[in-house]
């Protein structure tokens, strides 16, 4: 048993997400662990851009209320406390509300193949972003 140390919070990359996001990278599993565990923090009106995961995605929200929606127009509040399953290859995204930051812990799987484990797609448009 070893605690881990930790690496630096780092800014998420723009071509990901729309705002100001940042994370610190929890676990990054070595194999044959395929598991990954990021603290993620959205400023204000911050999102991802629309993406998948090859084998789903879980979402915990820590501080604020997290925006989650998905491509057939539901978008769901999340409260802290709150957990969201979002199954393998499911087109969706994530962010703050407009008024507050908002942190959650994002856990999902790499599939050990070599195959890419999220497929980063277009970003969210203002209107789909305001639609709720």
């Amino acid at each position: 048993m070893e605690i881990v140390k930790p690496q630096q919070t780092s800014k998420a990359p723009a071509e990901w997400f729309t705002g100001d996001v940042w994370w610190d990278v929890i676990h990054a599993g070595q194999p044959p662990s395929r598991s990954r565990l990021n603290l993620v923090r959205f400023a204000p009106g911050a999102r991802t851009h629309w993406h998948n995961h090859v084998l789903g995605q879980t979402l915990h929200v820590v501080s604020g209320v997290a925006l989650v929606g998905t491509r057939d127009g539901i978008v769901l509040e999340v409260q802290p406390g709150q957990t969201v399953s979002c199954p393998p290859g499911e087109d969706h995204w994530h962010g703050a509300t407009a008024d507050r930051f908002m942190e959650h812990l994002a856990l999902w799987e790499g599939p050990g193949d070599g195959t890419p484990e999220t497929a980063w797609l277009e970003p969210v448009s203002d209107e789909t972003y305001n639609a709720r």
